[in-house]
């Protein structure tokens, strides 16, 4: 288990990574049943309502790779590797932790794969 984290933090966590997952799963079904709407037979109308299903399933696909993430942070934390950067096996700083729950990398191995 992740020695620089509580179970308690790790605990809440959990908690809210769970929490985002169910607001991803809404935005999905949200997403999924604007794209199924019917859609217009004017043809500029048509247009329009095509930008914003391309709108649409970029933000489903963002969700979706969001549910990923947050997956693997939750299979982290049944492995009891939560927090440990899973790149250089080093604690990842508890405030990139806050802004970022589920990354699987610290400051210094996530500006490496950046580059």
């Amino acid at each position: 288990m992740s020695g620089h984290l509580s179970k308690t933090a790790i605990a809440a966590k959990r908690d809210q990574l769970q929490t985002r997952l169910a607001q991803l799963d809404q935005r999905i079904h949200t997403v999924e049943d604007a794209l199924d709407a019917p859609h217009s037979r004017d043809w500029p109308e048509a247009a329009k309502e095509r930008e914003d299903d391309e709108a649409l399933e970029a933000l489903g696909l963002e969700a979706q790779h969001e549910i990923a993430m947050i997956n693997a942070a939750i299979a982290r934390i049944d492995a009891g590797q939560y927090g440990i950067c899973t790149s250089c096996d080093l604690p990842i700083a508890e405030d990139r932790l806050e802004v970022l729950p589920f990354t699987p990398f610290c400051r210094d191995c996530a500006a490496q794969a950046a580059h």
